[in-house]
């Protein structure tokens, strides 16, 4: 008989996108791409498109938290990430879920943020009020934080128009908080190059790829960072898990299709991990 195959858990708390191109469906599917078991807790429901968010409605505080006990009863996550969390009472709620759970785990859990603020249509996804519940509760138990140039510029309160910039502002928010960020330079004015900027405290990585003109990305940070999430599940150090994020969006930037009138990621097959 085949021996049956164990495959780690990764948890996403995100919203959903009835769309399928970010948030929980995003997560779910490169999960899978790279041989972690998905689970989730909704935060919220949203009708979008790739074009607009139509409307969202947040879940309550209590049901976010039931859903993260329920995994955590019986499919401990190996690693977790956030995505859109919306209002101060879930990322609260969130906080205290995973403060709670890393105490008891017998190892630390893995956190990757992915702290959307703004969708690509200029939709708010996270409260201006719960800005600062966010940076006081939730980033310093992050073992990652991956903000996009306007994200990062909303952090640290600088402007953010070069690669230089990007690392000083990866400098800041690894002194405020206390994580390794990753500094998403993929909207970075006249570049050839999708560059991003990795930095732990000890070692900085500048991981860049082809920019590929002509397509409009959905999804991209989403995918990203559940990328790294599984690669952490699996037992990846941290800035190799990030080197398989970038090469796993990149590969998913280059096999992406068309859907209706849209452009959607393609998931390529996960690489040996």
């Amino acid at each position: 008989m085949t021996a049956i195959k164990k495959w780690p858990a990764a948890l996403t708390i995100a919203g959903s996108d009835s769309g399928g191109g970010a948030g929980i469906q995003a997560d779910l599917k490169t999960f899978a791409a790279l041989g972690v078991h998905g689970t989730c807790a909704i935060t919220c429901l949203t009708a979008q498109n790739p074009r607009h968010v139509l409307a969202i409605a947040a879940g309550t505080p209590k049901i976010v938290q039931q859903q993260i006990e329920a995994v955590f009863g019986e499919l401990r996550p190996a690693a977790v990430k956030t995505g859109m969390l919306y209002s101060t009472e879930i990322v609260s709620v969130v906080a205290e879920a995973l403060k709670d759970h890393s105490r008891a785990g017998r190892k630390s859990l893995p956190l990757v943020v992915d702290p959307l603020m703004v969708s690509t249509s200029s939709t708010r996804l996270l409260k201006p009020a719960a800005v600062n519940c966010l940076k006081e509760q939730l980033l310093p138990l992050a073992a990652l934080i991956t903000p996009n140039l306007s994200e990062a510029e909303i952090l640290t309160g600088q402007n953010i128009s070069s690669v230089e910039d990007m690392r000083r502002a990866a400098r800041q928010i690894h002194s405020d908080f206390g994580c390794a960020v990753l500094v998403k330079g993929g909207h970075l004015a006249n570049s050839q190059e999708a560059m991003d900027i990795f930095f732990d405290g000890k070692t900085e990585l500048l991981l860049s790829a082809p920019f590929m003109r002509g397509i409009r990305t959905h999804g991209t940070g989403c995918t990203y960072s559940a990328a790294i999430c599984a690669a952490l599940a699996r037992g990846h150090k941290l800035p190799q898990a990030v080197q398989i994020g970038k090469n796993f969006i990149t590969a998913a930037i280059a096999a992406g299709y068309k859907v209706g009138r849209h452009f959607a990621l393609g998931v390529p097959a996960g690489p040996k991990l």
